[in-house]
């Protein structure tokens, strides 16, 4: 599961058409983004192997779908916390911001004070970093992010899927 090609074939990509309802050009938007920005593998590749086995698949999409709101925050600090140093950064949320703003695009509206990934990541860390030194402690994190909306609708994303 580890590795990855460059480009989806056209197989691939007639299978995924009708697998899904995005349309050809969706799909290779899709993909790019994954490929480009694929920061979750490393918070599914637990033992930093390079692949991900069943149950590094498994145990991740517990947390991610049923695991309580606390699971999925430590879940989600591991996520940004991109370097494993035990503090986010600005520019590792950034990077992941980024990357999830890549990825989506235009698919959704955002408010014009989270239009921008910098923005979002400023409003976050104003919000978050109670001690103002650049950097989320995950306890900071933990408690920022339940006093924000779209983090804990989107923590809860997957709730009841599996």
């Amino acid at each position: 599961m580890g590795k990855t090609q460059s480009k989806l074939t056209q197989e691939q990509l007639a299978e995924l058409q009708k697998a899904t309802l995005f349309e050809r050009k969706e799909l290779q938007q899709w993909y790019k983004g994954f490929l480009k920005d694929y920061y979750v593998f490393n918070v599914f590749d637990a033992d930093r192997s390079g692949t991900i086995d069943f149950k590094e698949f498994i145990v991740a999409l517990s947390v991610t779908s049923r695991g309580s709101l606390e699971d999925k925050l430590n879940w989600a600090f591991q996520l940004y916390d991109i370097d494993g140093d035990g503090e986010i950064s600005y520019d590792e949320m950034l990077q992941i911001v980024e990357a999830i703003y890549k990825m989506v695009g235009s698919m959704v509206k955002l408010p014009e004070d989270e239009d921008t990934p910098q923005k979002r990541v400023a409003k976050i860390f104003k919000m978050m970093d109670k001690d103002e030194n650049g950097s989320l402690t995950l306890d900071e994190f933990r408690e920022g992010s339940q006093k924000d909306a779209t983090i804990v609708s989107a923590l809860s994303l997957y709730d009841g899927l599996v």
